[in-house]
């Protein structure tokens, strides 16, 4: 597959930590995400911590359990500012033995944000990952709202810019703060990963704010590959009406998608219509859940 971005030869992922951990496990669930994205190319190997989950403690019994080592992890990705994604960040840094691991995340990540409905709640980075706890605990933040290159078949969406009709509002009301005054979160800091493999893109999302047909529509925009793979991470669609739901599914055909993992917040209605529409090929998140490409 020729592409100026290069082709991975490996993608394994592991779901570290999801709201659901399947029958019969010895692994805990926690409302969040977190998965663990090993990769191998033709000069390197490249292992990336996506996410942190709502708190440290379930990510590290994780792994150690998956036999999987906090050390192995040479950069974190953070999908977008809540604390269900974001939490544990600081803890896994401070229990792995490296310093300055790049943590990739939006410029914005760090603003205000809100709900003032049913009551007052903040939803973003918490105090103990302010940059400075980050810094202390051993990463290097690098905001950056562009598409980002990692490795060879492996980059950021970067900010999503150009956003489907109906998703230019997220399916969650929250709220901003700009200039003392409030206003409505558009969530612009809601980025992604894409991997590029010879059967076709791989994107992983954290929550889709931005809408998961926006951020397929930019990874294919990015790197000219209108075939995805497979889509894996949460939708947001528990809260969206109906007629989005299945404007979602409609759209989704229209690249090509072979399989979707999905789970976290996208929501009954939304995950019974992609079973309905992709029978075998959609397969439901859970702690434990290894995907091989």
């Amino acid at each position: 597959m020729e592409n100026r971005y290069g082709v991975l030869d490996k993608l394994h992922v592991t779901v570290l930590v999801e709201d659901y951990a399947g029958y019969d496990s010895d692994l805990l669930a926690q409302h969040g995400v977190c998965f663990l994205l090993e990769t191998e190319y033709a000069k390197g190997k490249k292992t990336i911590l996506f996410d942190a989950g709502q708190s440290a403690g379930p990510v590290l019994n994780n792994m150690e359990k998956l036999s999987k080592n906090p050390d192995d992890v040479d950069l974190v990705f953070l999908s977008h500012c809540h604390n269900d994604h974001t939490g544990g960040l600081a803890g896994f840094l401070a229990a792995s033995s490296r310093s300055r691991i790049p943590v990739i995340a939006h410029p914005e990540i760090y603003r205000s944000n809100f709900a003032v409905k049913p009551d007052f709640r903040t939803f973003g980075m918490s105090p103990e990952n302010s940059p400075g706890a980050v810094m202390k605990a051993g990463g290097e933040l690098l905001p950056i709202a562009d598409s980002l290159p990692l490795a060879p078949g492996i980059l950021t969406t970067g900010e999503i810019r150009e956003r489907a009709a109906f998703e230019k509002k997220p399916t969650l009301t929250l709220l901003t703060l700009q200039e003392g005054k409030m206003v409505r979160d558009l969530m612009t800091d809601d980025i992604s990963l894409i991997f590029i493999l010879n059967q076709g893109l791989v994107i992983v999302t954290g929550c889709s704010h931005a809408g998961i047909i926006s951020i397929l529509q930019t990874a294919v925009s990015i790197t000219g590959i209108n075939h995805v793979a497979a889509v894996i991470g949460g939708f947001h669609l528990i809260d969206a009406g109906g007629d989005r739901v299945r404007k979602t599914v409609e759209e989704m055909k229209t690249f090509s998608v072979d399989k979707i993992y999905t789970g976290h917040c996208t929501g009954l209605k939304a995950e019974a219509g992609l079973l309905q529409e992709y029978g075998s090929s959609f397969k439901k998140l859970r702690t434990g859940l290894t995907i091989e490409f």
